[in-house]
């Protein structure tokens, strides 16, 4: 085992697990952390689990459940706590957890979420003036409740004492960042080596794969046509505008896009602002007017009549069971 000039003092971590925590999200922090303790032949990181409220345990998406070690009761004296959360963190609501994230931060202490864990961050109230990432599928409902955040879509970001990361298996990539800072780059390559993680992405990294991945082509003019959408969902183009704005008829558009997704251009373009607007639904408070004018749709009737043809029921009909859900 190479000898590295590690630091005698262990870096303190409180991980807080709010429920319904993505169970992957979880083991792409806490194994980073577990191998750079073996791999220093020393208790590099000190992990504690703290429970929210009063609560014992905490259980994730699929049923796995982490015990806590300790309560926010306890005045310990952390380098870093993290947040991991997942299915609604919006709906989430413990003013006791809040007001107590204020504290570490008034305090100093370097805050991080993972997955849906910085969504509980900006409900605290402590990432104003930070830049910030969540998990894509968070993103939109977050940048609709809290426009004014410094929101982006990279896989982690570390700015100052604020970390925030997208989950999945971007803590991999988040903790080998950390742990260069700490340790040095070339024990954070000997954990990352750990597991295989080899190729290491920056934090700038996209979340979600290309558009070639997602539709399954790599005709230039589609590509560049469905960036165009995704840029103008809450004020919809015609096909002639999109046409110009790719350098294309909008005959020869539309029947590209027939030919290689199967389906006509505005049908394509409909889909994708219906897909935003069945995440606001699902993932905001905002009423069904204000998510019909937020995905570009003139009225409301309109909007419940697409929304019904393509997901087979309307959209009041979702919002119910995601207000049964929270409840």
């Amino acid at each position: 085992m190479d000898n590295y000039p590690l630091p005698e003092q262990t870096y303190k971590i409180g991980i807080l697990l709010i429920d319904n925590f993505a169970l992957m999200s979880y083991s792409s922090v806490i194994e980073p952390i577990r191998a750079a303790n073996l791999l220093g032949k020393k208790q590099l990181y000190k992990v504690d689990h703290i429970a929210v409220k009063n609560g014992r345990k905490s259980v994730s998406s699929s049923g796995a459940v982490i015990p806590a070690t300790t309560t926010m009761s306890e005045n310990t004296d952390y380098d870093l706590i993290l947040v991991v959360a997942g299915g609604d963190p919006s709906s989430f609501g413990d003013e006791q957890t809040f007001q107590w994230l204020r504290n570490k931060a008034r305090h100093g202490v370097r805050l991080g979420g993972v997955s849906g864990g910085p969504v509980i961050l900006a409900k605290a109230g402590v990432m104003k003036g930070y830049r910030m990432t969540v998990h894509w599928e968070h993103a939109a409902a977050l940048s609709e409740n809290t426009p004014t955040l410094l929101l982006e879509r990279s896989l982690y970001i570390m700015d100052r004492d604020r970390i925030t990361c997208a989950g999945g298996v971007a803590p991999l990539d988040m903790m080998h960042a950390l742990q260069s800072e700490i340790h040095g780059p070339e024990f954070a390559r000997k954990v990352s080596d750990w597991f295989i993680h080899t190729d290491v992405r920056p934090s700038e990294n996209p979340q979600r794969s290309g558009m070639i991945e997602r539709y399954g082509t790599h005709h230039p003019s589609i590509i560049q046509t469905l960036e165009i959408m995704e840029n103008h969902v809450a004020d919809p183009l015609n096909l002639k505008q999109l046409a110009l704005l790719s350098s294309i008829s909008s005959r020869q558009l539309n029947r590209i896009f027939i030919e290689k997704i199967g389906q006509s251009t505005m049908t394509v373009y409909r889909n994708l602002r219906l897909e935003k607007a069945y995440n606001l639904i699902e993932q905001t408070v905002l009423s069904l007017t204000e998510i019909a004018l937020a995905t570009g749709f003139s009225s409301s009737a309109h909007f419940s009549k697409s929304f019904q043809e393509k997901y087979g029921s309307p959209p009041s009909f979702y919002r119910q069971s995601t207000q049964h859900k929270v409840q």
